[in-house]
C-alpha cells in the first residue's frame, strides 16, 4: 500500500487519514524503530488543526502498544520537531501537520534520531510492515513492557534559545519594525517571542488559532492582507510562516512579496561574503528559475537542483557538501543551523543580511529579475505514469527546440498535476503553457 507522498503521509482527517490507519502506522512504525532503538521514546509534536488531537491519540496508542515510550509536546513548528527529536535522544521524532494545506487535511511527517526526514527505503520498510498484519499483531507487546506516555510543556524553551543563537550576536532588532503572520499555526507562540526577545518592534497578527482557521487566507500562501498592514503601519518588513512554520514568505516595505528565488539568490551571496558557504553552491529543485542560477553564476556559486521537496533538497545538500538550500515556495535549508526548512532561522537570516547590506528590503532582495515562467496544477482522479501519456514526450521535446524549460510532474501531497514551463520570452511561455494545459485536460 502505498502511503507516503514527498512529505511524509497527508490526506483529509477522519477520511484517508482515519484512526485505524493512523494507529497501524504508528504500529508500523514503532516496530522499524525498533530495530535500531537506544532510548525507547518516541517524540510527538502538531499544528493547531482539530483533528489533530484525533491523531495524536492514535499515534500515541499505536507506539506504546509495541513498546514506545513517547513524550508529547503540543503545537510546535515542524524543525522544532526535528532539532528536540535529536536534543532530547529519541530514536524518532513525528510531526502532525498538513504544512499549508487548509484545516480539513492533516498529514504525519516523521523525523529519524538525528532529525532528519526519513529517506524512500525507509518509508517503503514502513509501507511493507504496515501491510504485514500477521507481524504487527506479533510485535504487540503486554504487562511492564507496554510503553507510557507523557506531556512535556518546556521544551518550547530549547527551541528558542537554538534559533536565537543563529543570529549574530552584534546585530540587534531595536527600532526594525516587523508585522509577522503566523498563520493562525504551530508557531503562534514561539515565533512572537523570537523576534521580541531580540528586541524586534513587532506586530503579530493570525496568532489566534480555533482549530479551523490554521492558513485561512493568511500566512505564506496568503501574503497580501500582511503586505497591506506592512504599508498600513510603516513597517521595515512582513513575515509570513506557514501552519506549521517550516516556509517563509518575506514582504518588503511597500507591502509586495519577494519571490523565493530572489531570497535564495540574496541569501547564498551573502553567506558566500561571509565566508560560511561551504561547496561554492546551493542547492534549489527543478522549479527554480533559471534567472536565479545566472545570477549565483555571476559570484562563483554553482546551482544545484534536486527534485521538488525539500527533503529532496537536502539529500542533494548532504550528498554533495553543501549547507545551504531551498525551494522557490519559502523552504529553505540552513544545514548549519537545522536539517530541514525553517520558517523562523530562515526570517533571522534574511533580517541579518538587510541589517548588514544598511538597504532597504527592497533594495536588499530584489537582485535580480526572473525570466517569465508560468506554473498551473490541474486536479486528477488518477496518477497516471507520465511515460504512457501519449504524447508528452513530442511535445516535450518540440518545447525543447524553441529553448522553453519545462516541467510536469504530480503533486506529492495533493491530487494534482503540476505545469511549469519558462523562457526568455513572456508571450512564448504563455503560448506554450496553453497548449500544454490543453493536451494535458485532454490526455488525462
Amino acid at each position: 500500500m502505498k502511503l507516503f507522498g514527498t512529505d511524509g503521509v497527508r490526506g483529509k482527517a477522519g477520511d484517508v487519514l482515519d484512526v485505524n490507519t493512523v494507529l497501524k502506522l504508528a504500529q508500523a512504525v514503532g516496530i522499524y524503530f525498533k530495530k535500531h532503538s537506544k532510548t525507547k521514546k518516541i517524540l510527538v509534536g502538531k499544528d493547531t488543526r482539530r483533528s489533530g488531537y484525533m491523531i495524536e491519540n492514535a499515534l500515541v496508542s499505536g507506539l506504546i502498544s509495541v513498546g514506545y515510550d513517547v513524550i508529547q509536546i503540543g503545537p510546535m513548528p515542524t524543525p522544532a520537531i526535528a532539532y528536540l527529536t535529536q536534543s532530547m535522544r529519541c530514536d524518532a521524532g513525528i510531526m502532525i501537520s498538513a504544512s499549508h494545506n487548509s484545516y480539513e487535511d492533516n498529514g504525519i511527517k516523521f523525523f529519524n534520531s538525528q532529525g532528519n526526514k526519513l529517506s524512500q527505503s525507509c518509508e517503503k520498510e514502513i509501507e511493507s510492515i504496515f501491510s504485514n498484519q500477521a507481524l504487527i499483531k506479533d510485535e504487540q507487546v503486554t504487562d511492564k513492557n507496554i510503553g507510557i506516555s507523557k506531556r512535556i510543556d518546556d521544551v518550547i524553551g530549547r527551541y528558542i534559545v537554538a534559533i536565537k543563537s543563529s543570529f549574530p550576536k552584534d546585530l540587534s532588532l531595536q527600532n526594525f519594525r516587523i508585522v509577522l503572520d503566523c498563520a493562525n499555526g504551530a508557531a503562534y507562540k514561539v515565533a512572537p517571542t523570537i523576534f521580541e526577545e531580540l528586541g524586534a518592534d513587532l506586530i503579530v497578527i493570525n496568532n489566534q488559532p480555533d482549530g479551523f482557521n490554521i492558513n485561512d487566507n493568511c500566512g505564506a500562501l496568503h501574503p497580501r492582507i500582511l503586505g497591506k498592514l506592512v504599508e498600513e503601519y510603516r513597517a521595515d518588513i512582513g513575515i509570513a510562516l506557514d501552519g506549521d512554520a517550516d516556509r517563509l514568505v518575506v514582504v518588503d516595505e511597500e507591502g509586495n512579496s519577494i519571490h523565493g528565488d530572489k531570497l535564495l539568490g540574496a541569501l547564498g551571496v551573502y553567506l558566500k561574503d561571509e565566508n560560511i558557504l561551504t561547496g561554492k553552491a546551493c542547492v534549489s529543485t527543478i522549479m527554480s528559475n533559471k534567472a536565479l542560477e545566472d545570477y549565483l553564476n555571476k559570484f562563483d556559486i554553482q546551482l544545484k537542483r534536486s527534485e521538488v521537496g525539500d527533503k529532496n533538497v537536502v539529500e542533494l545538500m548532504n550528498k554533495l557538501g553543501i549547507n545551504f538550500g531551498g525551494e522557490q515556495s519559502g523552504h529553505i535549508i540552513f544545514s548549519d543551523t537545522a536539517n530541514t526548512g525553517d520558517g523562523l532561522a530562515s526570517a533571522l537570516k534574511v533580517l541579518a543580511l538587510v541589517i548588514k547590506s544598511g538597504k532597504k528590503v527592497s533594495e536588499a532582495l530584489n537582485l535580480f529579475d526572473l525570466y517569465p515562467q508560468e506554473q498551473y496544477s490541474i486536479k486528477v482522479t488518477e496518477k497516471i505514469p507520465l511515460e504512457e501519456i501519449k504524447g508528452l514526450k513530442e511535445l516535450q521535446a518540440e518545447f525543447k527546440k524553441k529553448n522553453l524549460r519545462e516541467n510536469v510532474r504530480y503533486s506529492g501531497t495533493e491530487d494534482k498535476i503540476r505545469l511549469l514551463i519558462e523562457g526568455k520570452d513572456k508571450d512564448e511561455v504563455k503560448d506554450a503553457m496553453k497548449k500544454l494545459v490543453d493536451f494535458i485536460k485532454q490526455a488525462i
